[in-house]
């Protein structure tokens, strides 16, 4: 099963991070990993994701779950079953007093090993993610 994840402490409160990956209206203006955004981030909601990394192409995604301000979870795929990408976020205080950002996407269903040959590495991604999270997060 392919996966990516990627982590950081952030230094700010966990309601300011959660409303800056939440609103989705500002992703381009502080990810880099996002050309543009459609759509509103609530629970039932699909919303189309471009990435930097192909940005001709529009990734649909469902919002599955909200736990605000604590978990969200996205999926994507294929009828069926078929091939499924589910990204979950999560925001957990730390002993220090900052908030622990985690990010992982996992990919599943029968047709997963095949399709999952074409995803590039989409490692860097994550960890740009996480950082620009993090500055935007901290910078106020």
């Amino acid at each position: 099963m392919k996966q990516y994840a990627a982590s950081t402490s952030i230094n700010a409160p966990v309601e300011r991070i959660w409303a800056i990956l939440t609103d989705g209206s500002t992703w381009t203006d502080w990810n880099p990993t996002v050309v543009k955004f459609e759509g509103t981030i609530a629970e039932g909601e699909t919303v189309k994701v471009y990435p930097a990394i192909n940005p001709k192409r529009a990734f649909p995604v469902k919002v599955r779950h909200m736990h605000a301000p604590r978990v969200m979870v996205w999926e994507g795929g294929m009828p069926l079953g078929l091939f499924r990408g589910t990204r979950t976020f999560e925001l957990n205080g730390s002993d220090s007093g900052g908030v622990e950002f985690a990010m992982r996407e996992v990919y599943s269903g029968p047709l997963s090993p095949l399709i999952g040959r074409s995803i590039p590495n989409l490692q860097p991604e994550f960890e740009k993610f996480a950082a620009a999270l993090k500055a935007r997060a901290e910078a106020g």
